[in-house]
């Protein structure tokens, strides 16, 4: 077994980065982080505690005026600096992504470049700051709407990319004006850790950018705390309708809340069966299908058995050649479940599958994952012949499970994505215009992929998300996020 260099030695005792310093949280409860793919121990975390959080939202209040009264274009340059410093730490970055969640070090590498990009884009907030403005809107009167930083905002991160996920925020925040406090998943708090560490080499000035471990206890202090202007989250849409926007709206806080989802990939006849696969593989099997943007649903339509058979033998005999493993060893090319609890969960939405009727084709269950321990390893899954009112078709599985299911017509397939209650992506692959168009127009998701298996924007578009998929207004990302973080003043002047 040959495996890349490991940079975490031991066991971590992390501790939280508050006002510019590392101090220990004064819980007394903790949870061991370990590597899903060797079950080693990699952090002792701390669950967290409401001082911890009060002495972080303090810290990020107290440094709120000074902050805001640093000119957009010296904010810039911290960012230019902290991106600077993170293309030197790309490799060890992306390797403790991987040690801590189990992905591949491929896909390490793409959550940590995403999560640059949205720093690069943070550092052109002198220009997507600005506001606007018309003179004589009425004669001798000049009207001028400008836009200005808030306060405290806050992010609770998901486990499944740690790293990314909270820059999709906080560079946008803090770049505004803002200060914030980040608190990471106990389940993998090592990637923040490494960031607060380069956030820190960046010489961000102290209490602009804080971070608390914790579990359930930071997040109701969070939602609940005065100083807190607004709080974005990704996570389940239970978690994240009923608690975060219920408490967090009803205290007049901003709210983005990017909660779970339902994908459906629509295959037409007329799609390029070779491009088609290699996309419906990495959308379905990618990050072992812990993704928001992972497929679920496969929509083969038409009646063309020829057709179909082929596509979909094609996809089995591929994915049955997936090398499953831990991350960082060469060739891998998918890791285990984060967390033996969420295979189990897994697990038992197979065996409803095939309790309610559906062929499992491909056998997750039965899989090789070499030497390493079993315990959150899985294998991915095939079923074939899935109706809608199935639980495996409409639960949000978060697991390497494809369901096939089968239209008549485009018609018949938008009726299956519109007719799910989650709205996060949706995708096509054809060869016709029309189709494609037709798709775009009327289902109802936020990001559409057309002939694209993973529908991800980039940094400078908005994240975007439908029905049970978002609560909020504006969401992550792109122009969006600036105005989630800014508000807007006009200002009418007349100088007589």
């Amino acid at each position: 077994m040959v495996v890349l260099d490991e940079p975490i030695k031991g066991v971590v005792e992390v501790k939280n980065y508050i006002d510019g310093e590392w101090v220990e949280s004064s819980s007394d409860e903790h949870r061991m982080a370990v590597n899903p793919a060797t079950m080693k121990a990699l952090a002792k975390v701390p669950l967290g505690s409401a001082e911890d959080v009060r002495a972080a939202v303090d810290a990020a209040r107290d440094a709120f005026p000074m902050w805001r009264r640093t000119t957009p274009l010296t904010r810039s340059r911290y960012f230019f600096r902290l991106k600077e410093l993170l293309e030197q730490h790309f490799e060890s970055v992306s390797r403790v992504c991987t040690m801590e969640h189990g992905k591949t070090i491929d896909e390490s590498r793409g959550e940590v470049r995403r999560g640059i990009e949205n720093v690069e884009v943070a550092a052109g907030i002198p220009s997507l700051m600005m506001g606007y403005n018309l003179e004589d809107i009425s004669t001798g009167i000049d009207e001028i709407l400008i836009k200005q930083p808030m306060g405290v905002f806050a992010c609770m991160a998901p486990f499944n990319f740690p790293f990314m996920v909270p820059l999709w925020f906080m560079p946008t925040a803090v770049a505004t004006g803002n200060t914030y406090v980040i608190k990471p998943s106990p389940w993998t708090p090592l990637s923040m850790v490494k960031l607060m560490e380069l956030v820190e080499e960046a010489g961000f000035p102290p209490g602009v950018i804080n971070m608390v471990h914790g579990d359930v206890k930071p997040v109701q202090v969070i939602l609940e705390h005065p100083d807190v202007k607004g709080v974005s989250f990704v996570g389940s849409t239970k978690i994240g309708r009923d608690v975060i926007y219920k408490e967090a709206a009803s205290r007049g806080k901003r709210v983005q809340a990017q909660c779970g989802a339902k994908n459906f990939l629509v295959v037409m006849p007329d799609a390029d069966v070779e491009s088609t696969v290699p996309g419906l593989l990495s959308s379905f099997f990618g990050n072992t299908g812990q993704r928001c943007l992972a497929g679920a649903n496969l929509v083969m339509v038409g009646d063309d058995r020829k057709f179909i058979d082929g596509v979909l033998s094609k996809i089995q005999k591929a994915t049955q050649g997936i090398r499953i493993g831990y991350g960082l060893e060469e060739g891998v090319q998918m890791g285990p479940m984060q967390a033996v609890p969420r295979k189990n969960r897994v697990l038992g939405l197979i065996d409803k599958g095939v309790e309610e009727g559906a062929k499992l084709k491909l056998d997750g269950r039965k899989f090789d994952c070499g030497s390493y321990p079993r315990d959150c390893f899985l294998g991915p899954s095939i079923f074939n012949d899935v109706q809608p009112d199935m639980t495996i078709a409409k639960e949000e599985i978060f697991g390497p499970v494809m369901s096939v299911l089968h239209a008549q017509d485009l018609g018949e397939a938008i009726e299956m994505v519109n007719g799910s209650s989650y709205g996060n992506a949706a995708s096509i692959f054809t060869g016709s215009g029309k189709a494609a168009r037709r798709f775009q127009y009327e289902v109802e998701c936020g990001n559409i992929g057309i002939n694209i298996g993973t529908a991800a924007p980039m940094a400078f578009f908005p994240f975007s998300g439908m029905k049970d998929s978002f609560f909020g207004d504006l969401h992550g990302q792109g122009r969006d996020a600036v105005d989630f973080f800014t508000e807007s003043k006009v200002v009418i002047q007349r100088w007589p």
